[in-house]
């Protein structure tokens, strides 16, 4: 590995942290950094990744399959309409991870999505008028230039916690946006950088 890049058994260079396993090399090569604009995958991720505060994001992947199906693919109206026997079914699910504190954050997260939706017209206007500039950034050249939190996150975890939104720390924000494409964090000499690139300014 040389500054944060790894090449992978199939001969291709991209960022370190996804190694060998195959479903993660899938997730960095095909998902990360690439823009969503659909409401429902957008509160999918941002719930997920209140879920993977604690565990490794490869956990959450794993279980990714079942967290769908238990929250009715993350659609807003659907989740929001949950009550009390639907968090005693998830608690009762071995597939997601049983959290009551989180599952209770999803629900009411989709219940803000929905005031959102009527403020703003979609989740995904509002969430992506606070990406960073168009211009692109200077691509990151190794691990150490990664930041946990940017001045966008911070900006964007205040405004939802001003609105009720809960697990939504800079921290969580900032990895937010960039798995969804809000920023480009594949390294410099990632395989994956050039066309992730190509897909936000043809966003």
């Amino acid at each position: 590995m040389t500054d944060g890049l790894r090449t992978g058994t199939d001969g291709v260079v991209r960022c370190w942290w996804p190694g060998d396993d195959p479903l993660y090399v899938a997730y960095h090569d095909r998902e990360w950094g690439r823009p969503i604009d659909d409401d429902s995958r957008l509160l999918e991720k941002l719930c997920l990744e209140g879920f993977q505060a604690g565990l490794s994001w490869l956990t959450i992947l794993r279980k990714r399959d079942a967290f769908r199906s238990a929250f009715c693919g993350f659609d807003p109206d659907a989740v929001a309409a949950f009550d009390e026997h639907d968090v005693e079914r998830l608690m009762a699910d071995a597939g997601i991870v049983r959290n009551r504190a989180k599952i209770e954050s999803t629900i009411n997260n989709a219940r803000r999505a929905l005031a959102v939706r009527d403020e703003h017209g979609s989740l995904a206007a509002y969430l992506w008028s606070y990406a960073p500039s168009e211009a692109p950034a200077p691509a990151p050249r190794a691990t150490a230039d990664l930041a946990a939190t940017s001045p966008a996150s911070t900006t964007l975890s205040r405004a939802l916690k001003r609105q009720g939104w809960t697990f939504v720390g800079p921290t969580t924000v900032h990895a937010f946006m960039q798995a969804v494409g809000m920023v480009n964090d594949h390294l410099e000499g990632c395989a994956a950088r050039p066309e992730v690139e190509r897909g936000r300014r043809a966003r």
